[in-house]
């Protein structure tokens, strides 16, 4: 180990966020990273420590051996590690991994001199706005399915559990990149690319809409985050996405005309029907599974517009790209190679890509 650097700790450090992170911190710090899965990460100032965050020994061993090889103090344990999926169906992983995992790391952190612990929330714990309103930290928190009542959860026992360490709190917005790696936005571009009936179709006010954020841009404000720990606030929330929200609405035209050269008129369709057709496809056998659940249905109206001015005024962060400006790369990139495109963003492709 090189003396000279600090010491992170990071969590999740196998995910496309955590490996962003070895990359744009390694140069300066010593990364230690903590999963359950090796990231693979060739870097001399990189260790990967096999970390189960659902089990109190494995995390203690784990901070354990961190002390013994890189003492105690800690620059900033940046918390990635969290579960997420989209098939709404009930499990206790968001309890075991996102919530006590994270209590797990802040009381196994006590015996350390940490100078932060950051962590990963999302915009999606607030209740929604109205298109000509915006989301601040203030904003009331409305956690309406699991993903987003784990974060709030979470933000919760970091108040609890932190005791002395600094704590800041990231609301991130929906993440993409120039390859897409967005769940949501690759399988609309999916849904108008195959021309399926639900590419046409929105059981949603076609008014609103959600806000991302291009993964560089995040990255970014981790740095700004870490770098400006010593004059942040002991307890530091933001909110971290692009200010500008296009519609659903904005979006589909603006696929379509990118992939078919025109753009589609989207139709409203009742919840009732959308809910109907959603199940028809995930149940009924020879028929292609849909992303599309019927809980989505119910959040369909949801629209997040985010006011960033605290990540602004406090950190000097202001999103250098945006979701619009970076479609046509992503078109681009589907047109030039479909089947890998699909098989990049672990959509199935149509029969006529195999």
């Amino acid at each position: 180990m090189d003396g000279k650097k600090e010491i992170i700790l990071l969590t999740g450090c196998s995910g496309r966020i955590g490996t962003r992170c070895i990359t744009r911190f390694s140069d300066q710090y010593q990364i230690v990273g903590l999963d359950l899965f090796d990231p693979g990460v060739k870097n001399p100032n990189f260790e990967w420590i096999k970390t189960d965050m659902s089990s109190d020994s494995s995390v203690e061993k784990a901070l354990q051996t961190v002390k013994q090889k890189y003492g105690n103090k800690i620059a900033s344990v940046i918390h990635l590690a969290a579960y997420y999926d989209f098939n709404g169906e009930p499990t206790d992983k968001y309890d075991t991994i996102t919530v006590q995992g994270t209590r797990r790391m802040l009381e196994g952190m006590r015996s350390f001199e940490c100078g932060q612990f950051l962590f990963s929330s999302t915009m999606l714990i607030h209740a929604t706005c109205e298109p000509n309103e915006k989301i601040n930290e203030a904003w009331p928190l409305l956690g309406n399915w699991d993903y987003p009542k784990s974060k709030i959860e979470t933000e919760a026992v970091m108040h609890r559990y932190r005791g002395n360490i600094p704590i800041a709190i990231l609301r991130i917005a929906g993440v993409y990149d120039d390859r897409c790696h967005s769940i949501p936005i690759s399988n609309q571009i999916a849904r108008i690319y195959e021309k399926q009936f639900a590419s046409i179709v929105f059981p949603g006010d076609l008014t609103h809409g959600a806000s991302f954020l291009h993964m560089d841009d995040l990255i970014d404000c981790i740095w700004l985050t870490v770098e400006q720990r010593h004059r942040l606030p002991p307890e530091f929330v933001i909110e971290v996405g692009e200010p500008v929200t296009l519609s659903y609405d904005t979006l589909q035209r603006e696929i379509s005309r990118l992939i078919r050269g025109k753009e589609f008129t989207t139709i409203r369709i009742p919840k009732w029907f959308a809910k109907i057709g959603a199940w028809v496809q995930n149940h009924v056998p020879f028929l292609p599974k849909t992303f599309i659940k019927p809980w989505m249905i119910d959040l369909a109206d949801a629209n997040y517009t985010l006011d960033i001015t605290r990540a602004r005024t406090v950190l000097g962060w202001n999103p250098k790209k945006s979701i619009q400006a970076t479609l046509p790369i992503m078109i681009a990139d589907l047109k030039k190679d479909p089947l890998s495109w699909y098989k990049e963003q672990k959509i199935p492709a149509p029969k006529n890509l195999k």
